[in-house]
């Protein structure tokens, strides 16, 4: 169980585990707390405002969040984040409870429920970013439960949304490795003398996100780093006038881009916008 204590900790309070997920400040400190080491002071925190908030306000959830992120046995994180996923599943943090399950139950060394805390991720919040990171685990997961064309599925959805996390890439091209490679390209249909006409190469026109356009590089690198570690594909741009403007995602569609803000907003605040880029 002490081993089992510390890999959930780790889970919650590394950059990985999305220390800056929250947007509450009290729950940020709590947090913070955890991470130096004063645990107790820290649930102390989070146990004081789930006894002031009513279930309505919108840090409630985040809170029982931050509970779970420093709950002294699994059980016990179990228990808060099932509850965002039952209590809160329509609101923006039923997704992170949903990863830090899956990730979990993977510690835990319980593959089915592994599975199922991903797949129902990827079922019930297609555009969350966190998909990949869940899907991880779970291809793991399916490979210890024998189903490898599945697991090799998952892993390859997480490889396409990994985006440009190195570290984590190479994690994933590891496991991919033991699927099998793509069969081989047909040869060509014999030439029968009739002319064909190619297909028009894909428009290269796609939508992102705006999120922010200052001028201070130190709001930027903010902004990356708290867009990173919610799962978000984050990038800078700097134009003529000097301002830097941090976009997120390349979208096909303005439908996918209109979700994406949704969500931003919901989990950064401030104004997102959906912009076109050539």
């Amino acid at each position: 169980m002490k081993r089992l204590f510390v890999v959930v900790m780790l889970l919650a309070v590394r950059p990985s585990g999305r220390l800056t997920a929250q947007t509450d400040s009290r729950l940020v400190e709590a947090l913070r707390l955890a991470q130096s080491g004063q645990v107790d002071s820290a649930r102390g925190i989070v146990r004081r405002l789930l006894a002031i908030l009513p279930p309505g306000d919108s840090a409630y959830p985040q809170a029982l969040l931050a509970a779970a992120k420093i709950a002294p046995d699994a059980p016990t994180v179990a228990l808060y984040l099932n509850r965002i996923v039952v209590e809160y599943g329509a609101g923006p943090w039923a997704d992170d409870a949903l990863l830090l399950l899956t990730q979990l139950y993977f510690a835990q060394h319980d593959p089915t429920q592994t599975v199922q805390a991903a797949e129902r991720l990827n079922r019930d919040y297609p555009d969350s970013p966190l998909r990949a990171r869940a899907n991880f685990s779970a291809g793991r997961a399916y490979f210890e439960l024998k189903n490898e064309t599945r697991g090799c599925e998952l892993i390859q959805q997480a490889l396409d949304g990994s985006g440009d996390d190195v570290e984590f890439r190479n994690q994933l091209t590891f496991y991919a490795s033991r699927c099998s490679p793509p069969s081989s390209t047909p040869p060509p249909p014999p030439d029968t003398g009739a002319k064909t006409t190619p297909a028009p190469p894909a428009g290269p026109h796609a939508y992102a996100v705006q999120v922010l356009a200052v001028k201070s590089a130190a709001q930027v690198d903010e902004m990356l780093t708290r867009l990173k570690v919610m799962g978000f594909d984050a990038r800078v741009l700097r134009d003529s006038t000097g301002f830097f403007k941090v976009r997120v995602g390349r979208y096909a569609t303005r439908e996918e881009a209109q979700r994406a803000q949704l969500r931003l907003k919901q989990k950064v605040g401030g104004q997102p916008f959906v912009v076109d880029e050539p």
